[in-house]
């Protein structure tokens, strides 16, 4: 094999999509800041005990793990940075009211996501800690469509569905971590047939309940039909008027709900959504509320957020018009070194053309020229 090939889903990335890219996560991270988040950094591997804590078994095989030559215990490279933001707001800040968290960062994936999914996401995400009212969720669904709207992505569809839901009807049932996998995954598919096999010994209103949640996905008049077609069981009434809140918050964006939809079960706590491109078969932003995040770490904290990967937005949004910018000739001229450095300083992008290679700007619309006019150095038009 060719030193030069890269491992499968794995890939460089050039020079036009680098630039959008950048652009994006720039723009997303101001974004975040004009929310009051601030940015944290979390290293790109760690001990896998705490990498791992309180993330489940999905987590755990998407990790990729090594020895570390130092002290000898087992490391892993992050698969997804909310667990280190968790223990950063549990054990480095440990405020007692609200934190809002940023970050932006590689993570790396032992298999694809998706058939064509890279195994390194460059993940973009922010986390509320220290509230669990749904003010703090309408904030994290805020962002995240804002987030969309800087990238110029236009007539997102937000899916909602609440992880309460399942966990109320099933509380009470006993069930092996086995078979609650294989419900869930009934659930996932809206197997119908292997949900009723699943549920045959369950308690009546329970097992009605669950097949319930097959046929509930549509628009807002789902929640109507819910009310009517899951038994009142505690919690159930809650979570519905939760999804009903977050909708009538939601303007100007297509909102359809997904009541069987349990991804991330053992993670999420409460609300979660799911965010669509026209077109797009997987979601450019997942979140939601997950308030046992912390748990592990000795802080049981609210907590809500979302996440989404970079170079999967890059590819369903438009590209970017090249940036403006000043050609200059390359000379060995004190003059026309300091008119480049002065506009340098002023923002401007100067691209010096190196002698013989004059068309060769491929990444810059250089729509102005430095000349020499009358013995000084100006920027013309071109």
């Amino acid at each position: 094999m060719s030193a030069w090939v890269l491992p499968d889903h794995i890939a460089d990335v050039l020079p036009s999509e680098a630039r959008h890219i950048e652009e994006l996560r720039r723009d997303l991270l101001d974004m975040a800041r004009c929310y009051g988040f601030e940015l944290v950094m979390p290293p790109l591997l760690e001990h896998l005990e705490s990498l791992l804590s309180g993330s489940g078994e999905a987590l755990d095989l998407q990790t990729f793990k090594l020895v570390d030559q130092l002290s000898g215990r087992t490391m892993g490279v992050r698969a997804d940075c909310t667990p280190q933001v968790a223990r950063i707001d549990a054990h480095l800040l440990n405020r007692s009211g609200v934190t809002r968290l940023c970050y932006c960062g590689s993570v790396l994936h032992t298999l694809p996501a998706a058939p064509h999914a890279t195994r390194e996401p460059l993940q973009f995400g922010a986390e509320i800690y220290g509230h669990a009212g749904l003010e703090a969720d309408i904030e994290m669904l805020s962002l995240a469509l804002d987030c969309l709207r800087v990238a110029r992505l236009s007539q997102p569809n937000i899916d909602l569905a609440d992880a309460s839901l399942v966990k109320a009807l099933l509380n009470g049932v006993s069930l092996s971590a086995s078979r609650r996998s294989q419900l869930h995954a009934a659930l996932a598919a809206k197997d119908s047939p292997e949900l009723r096999q699943l549920t045959q010994d369950f308690p009546a209103q329970v097992r009605e309940g669950l097949l319930a949640l097959v046929g509930l996905y549509g628009d807002e008049s789902v929640l109507s039909e819910a009310k009517n077609a899951i038994p009142p069981l505690p919690g159930v009434h809650e979570a519905l008027q939760n999804l009903k809140f977050l909708a009538d918050h939601l303007r100007d964006v297509t909102v359809t709900f997904d009541l069987a939809d349990v991804r991330g079960y053992s993670y999420y706590t409460g609300a979660r959504f799911a965010i669509y491109a026209p077109g797009s078969s997987d979601a450019l932003v997942r979140g939601g509320r997950y308030d046992q995040v912390g748990a592990v770490f000795g802080r049981n904290r609210p907590a809500v957020g979302l996440s989404l990967d970079l170079k999967a937005l890059v590819r369903v949004v438009s590209a970017r018009p090249l940036q403006a910018a000043i050609r200059a000739p390359w000379r060995d001229d004190a003059h026309l070194n300091a008119a480049v450095a002065a506009l340098r300083s002023r923002g401007e992008i100067v691209v010096c053309v190196l002698p013989g290679h004059e068309n060769e700007v491929d990444e810059f619309l250089c729509d102005r020229e430095l000349t020499q006019v009358a013995g000084q150095w100006v920027v013309q038009s071109v």
